[in-house]
């Protein structure tokens, strides 16, 4: 898994000022929404935007991020002008100018100096966005999005309790990290257990034949699994899951998950074809078939073995061993000729 950073920041100081609105933070960065960061300072804009990336870990952030974003940065003009729609990057600035540049992105994040919490935080309203005239407006969220889930008023107590109790900030960051977790896994795990439907069963899998396709992902047919398999099996949060996953599907979060997902059983499905290879008699095979069907076929296994290594395909050693010495006793079996040209054959 690739870290955004090998620094893992303190969750829960970087969200005390806008703890009351995590669950709605969570779904925009969830959903790819543009967000900004407005902070004092770059440490201070830096880490609340490495805070936002890792609040739906394990499920990586498939967009851009900027964690201290200047006007000095090439893309300065492209985020700033009003002729086309944000695009989908969190952005983290302190230059007052930018208050007035990005007052057109959806979703602005205000924040004051991050200080260890010591008194409970004070209720802080979602704000319109029209209200963000400059820099020195109060801290807060500034956006129209509506939460398409029930806001969850058990985390905000204990986190309450746990500042009036004087705990730890680094206790309060486990809480909110173990909170961050259980809700993307409550919600991916109904993905997940879809796209492993769209596997092709193992008997499928003939050695004779390319490995079979994955059947494509159709939202109709996993919206319907979610009566019966979906995330109220894990999560007891109300609202509209539908309409999080509807929007969820269009997001390059759920583009880079799925292109990954569909990497992994790609490859799965060519390393269950080698293994339905290996266990063939492919000499007893080659011996029922012309020299050119055979010499074929070396060429395709010799294919094989590159592609396992080049692919890192999830094939344990003794397959490809197993593998490699079918071809070396197919090519034995055949005349002088072929066999030495075969022998000194490499493929692409």
């Amino acid at each position: 898994m690739a870290l955004p950073t090998v620094h893992e920041v303190d969750l829960f100081r970087c969200f005390c000022p806008v703890f009351f609105h995590i669950q709605m933070l969570w779904e925009l960065v969830l959903l790819g929404e543009p967000l900004v960061v407005m902070a004092p300072s770059p440490s201070e804009s830096s880490e609340t935007v490495l805070a936002l990336v890792s609040c739906i870990s394990p499920l990586k952030y498939c967009s851009d991020f900027r964690p201290y974003f200047t006007i000095h940065d090439s893309e300065f003009k492209e985020y700033t002008t009003r002729t086309q729609a944000p695009p989908s990057v969190i952005l983290g600035v302190t230059n007052p100018f930018f208050a007035k540049t990005l007052q057109h992105w959806p979703h602005i994040i205000r924040i004051g100096d991050i200080k260890l919490p010591g008194e409970v935080p004070k209720q802080v309203k979602v704000k319109k966005l029209k209200n963000l005239k400059t820099l020195d407006s109060k801290p807060g969220v500034y956006t129209s999005y509506k939460p398409y889930l029930n806001k969850d008023e058990e985390i905000v107590k204990q986190l309450q309790k746990g500042v009036q109790q004087k705990r730890p900030t680094e206790a309060q960051s486990v809480i909110l990290r173990r909170y961050f977790l259980e809700l993307t896994e409550s919600f991916i795990i109904p993905l997940e257990r879809y796209v492993a439907s769209l596997m092709p069963l193992q008997k499928c899998i003939s050695p004779w034949k390319s490995p079979p396709q994955l059947r494509q992902f159709s939202q109709d047919d996993f919206m319907k699994t979610l009566e019966k398999a979906g995330p109220q099996l894990t999560s007891g949060l109300k609202g509209d899951w539908i309409g999080l996953y509807r929007h969820f599907l269009k997001s390059p979060n759920f583009d880079g998950w799925f292109r990954s997902r569909q990497k992994e059983m790609t490859q799965k499905l060519e390393a269950l074809h080698l293994e339905a290879l290996c266990n063939e008699n492919l000499v007893f095979w080659s011996q029922k078939h012309t020299e050119v069907e055979t010499v074929d076929l070396v060429l395709k296994l010799k294919n094989k073995l590159l592609q396992a290594d080049r692919e890192h395909l999830p094939v344990k050693t003794d397959t490809l061993k197993k593998l490699e010495t079918h071809i070396n006793d197919i090519i034995l079996a055949l005349p002088d000729d072929l066999r030495d040209i075969l022998l000194k054959t490499g493929t692409t």
